[in-house]
């Protein structure tokens, strides 16, 4: 019993001293979405540079995360997070004015009609909450599809994801 709290105790003080974190589930989190017609002020600026200025944009991929908006102190600035709802990385790059709690606002781009976006950001949004991984791998198989690029594409997110 000695060998297997010592362990233990080892293993946290590693954890602690790198700064490592194991991965945490936080539930039933609203995803709404923005792009340039509705984010504040219009186009594609942010509130933080994460590595790559003040210029909302990503893929999805971990190496390329997608920019996300949120409550201050939601989320940590620049983490990173996998969501499952559009199987994604994001990052959260932005502040979301009118968002609430855990809630995350999720970037679409910009292009062709302004009421077509805006519609399609509706259509993208589920009418539950869904699961949200903070401090997890980047061994997720990201899907790097559009959300928006003057066409919907809600092929594109996973609605049957907790």
């Amino acid at each position: 019993m000695q060998i297997k709290s010592s362990i233990a105790k080892a293993v946290a003080v590693f954890v602690v001293a790198s700064g490592a974190s194991a991965f945490t589930t936080v539930s039933n989190v609203q995803h709404t979405f923005f792009g340039d017609p509705d984010n504040n002020g219009g186009g594609n600026a942010i509130a933080y540079d994460c590595g790559r200025g003040y210029t909302a944009k990503g893929s999805g991929s971990f190496q390329d995360p997608l920019t996300m908006a949120s409550v201050p102190g939601a989320y940590n600035k620049c983490e990173i997070v996998w969501d499952p709802y559009t199987k994604k990385y994001l990052r959260n790059e932005d502040i979301c004015a009118t968002c609430s709690g855990n809630q995350i606002d999720i970037w679409t781009g910009g292009g062709g009609s302004k009421k077509d976006q805006l519609a399609c950001e509706r259509r993208l949004t589920p009418n539950r909450g869904h699961n949200v991984i903070r401090f997890g791998s980047n061994g997720h198989q990201a899907n790097t599809g559009p959300l928006w690029d003057g066409f919907c594409h809600p092929e594109n997110v996973y609605p049957d994801a907790n």
